[in-house]
């Protein structure tokens, strides 16, 4: 069963407010019918194969229907087999049946999920970076989302020589939309084209890859270069999504063309299901692309801070959190007695500092409504007269939609989240306590006013820290799975977006009229291109590495973060391994490597039956090895006790692979992290590498007893030659974290 709605904040869920969540369910009427996605693995090796053909049979035998076009809504035939079709309940079920059919799964929709960022990891313009051009100039990153604005400085080919030789891939954008030797390939699965109209491609393609671009603001706030990490490499966009969401059947085809065009890599700022990964059309198609070289990378969700809720799971792909960076965006509300309370909010309305008259909710109130409800300007509580005009000042972010639309002049209201967001009217979100000041002033004041100043720039000395919508972990399908993997910048991103774009969805056009070519964005979804424009950067170093070394040399040079926050907002499951540092991951000594091979293995470890294996692999597979979950070679290592925890030992086994000097010595020290009661033994405790490439295997042996239920216990495991820290947490964690 699909996760249920995450309770989004109205910032954290920018995108997603517009989106529906699944798909209607199937009736018994045998005429009804929806999209089903029919997965059959592999594509077979035989030349004479034609999946078409074959997909066109499959659905004549099924439905007795000779023209079967209003039926087929897409074929997969270029890195994996299947097709997904328009069927009854009754037809999927005779579809199921046949042979070399895997499996079938009903289509979902799924929720879409700058200047400062890359200073603040270390990633600087100028000489004082090192690049490698030539091979960033042949890296290809592809942009599963809601297509691109081609026209965009971020996305200009000035420069540009012709595309990389690999690529195979088209520019299929529709009317009217161009590729360049910079946007080398658009393909569509909407019906709708690849022009960005929603802006959420635009904005995450800009993060990984985009241009430099000089003395970029919105509307004067957060003036810089705008830039990706890798301004040299290309893009290739894949429109999978419409306001209604991103299908199952659009992503996976998605995937199907991407890894046979050739890219390098994905990133997928969608959210997913918390389905098993048999059932999971993103973490099937991230494992085909493993297969092939290629590193999936995926927002965690924006479900925070309840924990458990990340969709993001599967160990093959990179799971991406979101923190914040060390520039902030903060306003002042000035009060009548001359008191400044200071705020969050992109505010670009300038109001001249004067002020106007606050309006607490509960004071506009109308006969029927009570007033806790009046309090937080719950919709038909308050007296449109009385608001007009005024700052409506409210319990409940959600007054700003009610102080827009009952025309106030401005809105002021208790701040639930971390980070500052853009609006169609000015605002300020204050802290619980500053809101406690001012409804103080306004219930000790005759006449009370305020005014509300535009956004400032302040240096943000707490970074980097989870933001309090970032998905959480525990992993609820592999629970010996550490989960975010990392977290990146995901508030307050200044990048591309397209002119045509409402700059704060749902809200239409005609609400705000306000066009600009960059903006201000936060989610997870902004975090993930981060860290594939990271990803990519090292890749350009070293193109023969694997997903998975890629993915180790990010995780393990990762920075710790600042432990703030109390509960479990301030462990790993809310951050991973730590924060991406780019400029690290390029040299970090020692990498864990995870082959294909080695996934299957720990597939069979968790004891998936053959059906399951050939459903996420599209291929037989036979368990002649398993592993724990705990022992597949990821670069962090967690474990779940279950039952009674009076006393426990478990043990780790890792092999680590030498991509430093030669002839290097590394020794390895353990630092407790959060609740240690971990006793940790490393065995051997130093490994001595005479050759680039020589893998050596160790153990981790953790003991305890009588862990906090409530809190995972944790330390970090580094390896250190006096050069290199390759660093990987530690955590156990019992059954009564919940």
């Amino acid at each position: 069963m699909a996760k249920g709605a995450a309770s989004f904040s109205l910032f954290s869920c920018l995108f997603a407010l517009f989106l529906i969540s699944s798909v209607s369910a199937v009736t018994d009427d045998p005429q009804d019918k929806q999209v089903y996605v029919v997965y059959m693995g592999s594509l077979p090796s035989r030349v004479e194969y034609t999946p078409m053909s074959h997909h066109t049979s499959i659905l004549q035998e099924v439905t007795g229907e000779s023209s079967i076009g209003g039926r087929l809504v897409r074929s997969y035939k270029r890195s994996f087999n299947g097709f997904a079709a328009r069927l009854t309940e009754a037809e999927r079920e005779r579809v199921a049946e046949m042979e070399g059919v895997v499996s079938v799964f009903p289509n979902k929709n799924y929720k879409i999920q700058t200047t400062r960022s890359w200073d603040f990891m270390g990633l600087k313009e100028g000489k004082n970076t090192k690049r490698n051009l030539a091979v960033e100039s042949d890296t290809i990153v592809g942009v599963i989302d809601t297509g691109i604005w081609p026209e965009s400085e971020s996305f200009s080919d000035k420069g540009f020589g012709p595309p990389p030789k690999k690529w195979k891939g088209v520019c299929s954008g529709g009317k009217n939309f161009t590729c360049n030797n910079k946007l080398i390939g658009a393909r569509d699965y909407t019906g709708g084209g690849v022009r960005d109209s929603i802006g959420h491609g635009t904005h995450t393609a800009s993060i990984a890859t985009g241009n430099a671009v000089a003395d970029i603001s919105f509307f004067g706030i957060g003036n810089g270069t705008v830039r990706g990490a890798v301004p040299a490499s290309r893009i290739a966009a894949y429109n999978v999504c419409l306001r209604k969401g991103c299908t199952s059947e659009a992503i996976l085809s998605a995937f199907d063309d991407a890894i046979a065009d050739g890219v390098d890599l994905i990133t997928l700022s969608i959210d997913g299901y918390t389905f098993p990964f048999e059932q999971e059309p993103t973490a099937i198609g991230a494992f085909h692309a493993m297969a092939k070289g290629i590193l999936t990378v995926n927002s965690a969700d924006n479900s925070g801070p309840t924990p458990g809720l990340i969709s993001s799971v599967a160990p093959w792909i990179f799971s991406v959190g979101a923190s914040t960076t060390n520039r902030g965006f903060v306003n002042k509300v000035v009060l009548g007695n001359g008191k400044t309370l200071v705020g969050k909010s992109v505010n670009a309305f300038d109001l001249k500092g004067k002020k106007y008259p606050l309006v607490y909710g509960k004071s506009a109130a109308l006969p029927t409504c009570d007033t806790e409800s009046a309090k937080q300007c719950l919709e038909r509580c308050l007296d449109e007269s009385l608001v007009k005009g005024n700052i409506l000042v409210c319990d409940n972010y959600d007054g700003l939609k009610i102080a827009h639309s009952m025309g106030a002049v401005a809105s002021i209201f208790v701040n639930p989240e971390d980070y500052a967001a853009v609006h169609v009217l000015p605002f300020s979100a204050l802290s619980q306590d500053d809101f406690a000041s001012l409804v103080s002033y306004i219930n000790s004041t005759k006449s009370p006013e305020a005014a509300v100043l535009t956004t400032e720039t302040i240096f943000n000395q707490t970074a980097p820290k989870v933001v309090s919508f970032s998905a959480r972990g525990p992993n609820a399908i592999a629970s010996d799975i550490l989960k975010p993997d990392i977290t990146a910048p995901g508030v307050e991103i200044l990048s591309a977006y397209p002119p045509v774009a409402s700059l704060i969805p749902p809200y239409k056009k005609e609400n705000d009229t306000r066009h600009v070519n960059y903006t201000v964005l936060a989610g997870t979804s902004i975090a993930c291109p981060h860290v594939a424009g990271a990803a990519a950067y090292v890749k350009t170093f070293h193109p023969e590495w694997s997903p998975s070394m890629i993915k180790s040399a990010i995780m393990t040079t990762a920075w710790l973060m600042n432990a703030t926050g109390t509960g479990f907002a301030s462990t790993e499951f809310s951050y991973g391994a730590g924060h991406v540092d780019p400029v690290a991951a390029v040299n970090p000594g020692l990498v864990y490597e995870s082959t294909k091979s080695d996934h299957i293995a720990f597939l069979c470890g968790m004891n998936l039956n053959a059906t399951a294996l050939k459903l996420i692999s599209g291929e037989a597979i036979t368990c002649t090895e398993k592993i724990l979950q705990r022992n597949l070679n990821y670069p962090s290592m967690s474990a779940k006790i279950t039952g009674n925890n009076s006393s426990f030992t478990i043990t780790f086994i890792r092999t680590v692979t030498n991509v430093g000097a030669p002839n290097s010595t590394y020794k390895s020290k353990v630092l407790a992290g959060h609740e240690s009661k971990l006793s940790v033994k490393v065995s051997p405790s130093v490994l001595s590498m005479k050759s680039v490439n020589e893998k050596q295997s160790f153990t981790v042996t953790v003991s305890g007893s009588n862990l906090n239920p409530k809190l995972p216990s944790s330390a970090n495991l580094i390896w250190f030659d006096g050069t290199h820290k390759v660093r990987s947490p530690i955590v156990v964690y019992t059954d009564g974290y919940k």
